[in-house]
């Protein structure tokens, strides 16, 4: 239990909801690592490419240099850096880690812990996941650092802090509020009397304490429901839907799902019902939200969050 309680109390900065995912993504990498080669070493210059790429994907909108986490991790007793000098890291000078060949691994103690104990690593990755980033992204992000474990939703997290529970209700009322069908598209697939690919969405993401309320959900298909959590898609003023400038799609497919949704309100709820409150979309915008929206997406609430 105490590696968990490590891990979920890894220290980043925080303030006002602000994202910093930067130590739980290189944890998750070298958690994938350690699966593949748990004598292995990351010698930073080798891997600064892949740490990079994780940051762009699943990171906040402004860029931060792997350097960052790949040295202050050691300050969370989880991760140990070494160079040609011995222990200890340089710093988060990107040049004196690679002069230096700066290398990174699992602290010893948490090896042997992983080691005598091979379950505890599955563990830790779904505390990491839990608390910093949607269940959608969970499976993605799992490939994308070589992470192999099933993803199965448990019903409570595996540390005392962590134990904020989800409420099971909100689907069934978000869902109802938008008249089952996708307030982005308008699909509303249905398999017998069940709706089928269609999902509630937390705007203000549940891992930074967004609330299992109407008023922070969406009722969204399951391609909308990935495309707004990786910031593809938001929600500006006037409840209008923002298109990132930086997606990329030349098919027709793109350009009818995508990008014509620029701009378009959307659908839902149904009368009575409270809209998506203005604090969790300025949250999702800032946070979420990648870059600049495309023209026509609204006045207002169009620039991504960094």
């Amino acid at each position: 239990m105490e590696w968990l309680e490590r891990v979920a109390g890894l220290r980043q900065w925080s303030r006002g909801g602000v994202r910093a995912p930067h130590k739980p993504l290189l944890l998750l990498y070298a958690l994938g690592r350690f699966q593949a080669d748990a004598e292995g070493a990351l010698d930073y210059s080798a891997v600064e490419a892949d740490l990079k790429r994780l940051l762009v994907e699943y990171g906040p909108a402004h860029g931060t240099s792997p350097a960052y986490p790949f040295h202050h991790l050691v300050s969370d007793g989880v991760w140990e850096v070494r160079t040609d000098r011995g222990a200890g890291s340089p710093g988060t000078g990107v040049r004196e880690l690679r002069a230096l060949r700066a290398t990174g691994r699992l602290a010893p103690g948490l090896r042997a812990a992983l080691r005598r104990e091979p379950s505890l690593l599955g563990r830790m990755a779904r505390v990491l996941l839990d608390l910093h980033f949607p269940p959608s992204l969970h499976q993605d992000l799992c490939e994308a650092v070589g992470l192999e474990m099933e993803l199965a939703e448990t019903d409570s997290l595996t540390t005392a802090a962590a134990r904020r529970q989800r409420d099971r209700r909100m689907r069934e009322l978000v869902l109802t509020a938008y008249e089952y069908q996708c307030a982005f598209c308008g699909y509303d697939g249905m398999i017998g009397a069940a709706p089928v690919g269609l999902e509630a969405a937390h705007v203000r993401w549940w891992a930074f304490d967004g609330p299992d309320d109407v008023d922070n959900g969406v009722c969204l298909c399951a391609l909308h429901h990935k495309l707004f959590d990786k910031g593809v898609l938001g929600i500006g003023d006037g409840h209008r839907i923002l298109v990132s400038q930086g997606f990329v799609g030349r098919s027709a497919a793109a350009r009818e799902h995508v990008t014509s949704l620029a701009g378009r309100p959307l659908i839902g709820p149904q009368p009575g019902v409270l809209p998506v409150a203005e604090a969790y979309r300025s949250w999702h915008v800032s946070q979420v939200f990648r870059g600049m929206a495309r023209a026509g997406s609204g006045s207002g609430g169009g620039s991504g969050g960094g």
